[in-house]
């Protein structure tokens, strides 16, 4: 079992990490019926006040791809636009497997 994982940060405008968080939480609920998105999860750090983080598990690369091209997806994308600073892909995974994970072969 090969998955696609994605660690990665979003720098938001001074006061609006909550509203970041507000929004990335929509893409999560989005998600939810998307068997290909395994995982997302947003978090932030108390040590970084203008920072999100997202944890994403995904089937493989090709169903992270086009989840971006959703209606959905875009809406959220415009929304959140006007308060990114910046964004970071801190780390690209290949999941192996433990707790959350379905072990269906790919």
């Amino acid at each position: 079992m090969n998955k696609f994982s994605l660690l990665g940060k979003f720098m938001v405008q001074e006061g609006e990490r909550d509203t970041m968080v507000d929004i990335l939480l929509e893409a999560a609920k989005s998600m939810k019926n998307l068997d290909e998105c395994e995982v997302y999860l947003v978090n932030i750090s108390e040590d970084e006040p203008n920072s999100v983080y997202v944890y994403e598990v995904w089937s493989n690369e090709a169903a992270h791809q086009e989840s971006l091209t959703l209606e959905a997806t875009q809406t959220l994308i415009k929304r959140a636009k006007p308060i990114i600073n910046g964004m970071e892909r801190i780390s690209t995974l290949k999941t192996r497997g433990g707790k959350g994970i379905s072990s269906k072969s790919e």
